[in-house]
């Protein structure tokens, strides 16, 4: 996927979660579970970043450039036959200020998306839907200080 395709498709997850408006609530997670812990995206030019504190708690703090946003999340607790994990977001705080593609994110604003794991568990990707046509990533595990 070339740069233009990777930041057009990066506009197009920000502005699906901007209107789509399905309710997510906020369910605890199994603490082993691989989407817990905090992850790195660069856009592929290596302009911004975004990283994502996904805690066990169904709740996630993510900063993207200037904004940073507090969400609800729930995603399956096991993969579908293909290895994706269904998962929904909903913004439930912003600080009104520009991410990483110059959006403002919307309070109460939710998205779907397929989160599909690398085997090491240190990767992944978010898609839009269960295949890898359209595909966010990839996100990278931050372990330790690397934040």
């Amino acid at each position: 996927m070339n740069l233009m395709t990777r930041i057009a498709l990066a506009c197009a997850l920000a502005a699906a979660a901007a209107v789509t408006t399905n309710a997510t609530a906020a369910a605890p997670l199994r603490s082993d579970h691989p989407i817990v812990g905090t992850w790195r995206f660069v856009l592929p030019d290596g302009s911004c970043h975004e990283v994502y504190r996904m805690r066990a708690d169904g709740t996630a703090l993510i900063t993207s450039a200037a904004e940073v946003v507090e969400t609800e999340f729930a995603i399956d607790d096991q993969p579908d036959e293909n290895g994706f994990y269904k998962s929904r977001d909903k913004i439930v705080k912003d600080n009104g200020k520009h991410d990483c593609t110059g959006q403002i994110s919307q309070v109460g604003h939710s998205v779907a998306s397929f989160i599909l794991f690398h085997p090491s568990g240190d990767m992944f990707l978010m898609c839009l839907q269960r295949s890898m046509e359209a595909c966010l990533g990839p996100f990278i595990r931050v372990k330790g200080s690397e934040t």
